[in-house]
């Protein structure tokens, strides 16, 4: 059974290998990883793990559909042989590292937790910045382990998820966050599971891409998702663009509403020896090591030469500024829910 993850960077060469071992180390065979644009090694990167196999690197050069550069990535992927021999499919971000909570912490224990399962809802837990301020070339999951609660109200992006799902023909695109163009006919046999482990209802077969609020989504499995970094990586965050709304700016709102830190969670280092065997082995190729060192360098000049523009300058003043963000009570959610639906009927 093989199990393949989809990925679409753009410099971000300094998190590029942490993140392929940790989820080799989870049991994914194959990485299909598009790369666009890149000025810190990325892309040569890719194209060196390409030839040690086990990953195929292809250049996103667009032009782009106007879903964007990850819409036009999966687009592509949907008709590449790697992804259509796949059993099962995973489209990721860099910075979302897969947390099995069952079994030896790796995906045939999380099949054998759900065996009727033919998809797997992963819902982000939001991860903050942990207070840090400087980029340091560490481990991403073992830098920021603060978090959000395991329940929460508000914001709705908090329950947002990423599909894990059996590519066995009953939909024939991957999507950013659910599997795209479903055969009807197979619908009824599909078997859509969360990741406490609950049966899903058959809205979630087509359209739902956020699990339920207000409970527990983390029992078998989770999504680690670390959408800040430190604040200085923040800024090259905003400098770099979004990979799906890349015409949309980031600013403080995006750092708010993301940036939980009222928990701690360190179940995530559970697989770090395997992780960090896998990646002594990949930092000690002649060539992916001293790349990886280049970029980790990149980083640092790229913020430096970023705070000489205003822009930049103000944004990471204003991060320096920035409380962390506390998780709304139940009651002010509905409040904020009401408005927002009055505002959507409007609107329509």
């Amino acid at each position: 059974m093989t199990h393949l993850a989809l990925l679409c960077v753009r410099n971000e060469g300094a998190f590029l290998l942490e993140w392929l071992a940790h989820h080799r180390a989870l049991g994914f065979d194959e990485f299909v990883v598009f790369s666009n644009d890149c000025d810190d090694g990325t892309d040569t990167m890719l194209d060196r793990l390409d030839a040690m196999g086990g990953l195929t690197h292809v250049r996103n050069k667009g032009p782009f559909d106007k879903g964007g550069i990850q819409f036009t990535a999966l687009k592509f992927a949907a008709n590449m042989d790697q992804v259509k021999k796949a059993d099962w499919i995973l489209p990721l971000d860099v910075d979302e590292f897969i947390n099995i909570h069952t079994g030896d912490h790796t995906l045939d224990a999380l099949h054998a937790a759900l065996p009727e399962a033919t998809a797997i809802t992963l819902t982000w837990r939001l991860f903050g910045a942990s207070g840090q301020v400087r980029y340091q070339d560490l481990p991403v999951t073992e830098t920021f382990t603060r978090c959000a609660p395991d329940v929460m109200h508000w914001p709705w992006r908090s329950a947002m998820f990423k599909t894990l799902y059996r590519n066995d023909g009953t939909y024939k695109k991957p999507g950013v966050h659910r599997p795209r163009s479903p055969d009807t006919s197979r619908l009824d046999q599909a078997r859509w599971y969360d990741g406490h482990g609950r049966p899903l209802p058959a809205l979630f077969k087509t359209k739902r891409i956020f699990s339920n609020f207000g409970r527990d989504n983390y029992g078998l499995v989770q999504l680690n998702h670390y959408p800040l970094g430190a604040m200085e990586s923040y800024v090259l965050k905003a400098d770099r663009g979004r990979a799906v709304h890349s015409d949309h700016l980031l600013g403080l709102d995006y750092w708010v509403e993301r940036n939980f830190n009222t928990e701690e969670d360190t179940s995530i280092q559970s697989t770090a020896p395997a992780r960090d065997a896998i990646l002594a082995e990949l930092k000690s190729d002649r060539v992916l090591g001293p790349l990886h060192t280049e970029a980790v360098a990149w980083r640092k000049a790229r913020f430096d030469a970023l705070l000489q523009q205003e822009p930049f300058r103000a944004l990471f003043g204003r991060l320096l500024m920035a409380p962390p963000t506390q998780p709304l009570d139940q009651k002010t959610a509905r409040f904020l829910m009401h408005h927002a639906n009055l505002a959507r009927k409007m609107d329509a």
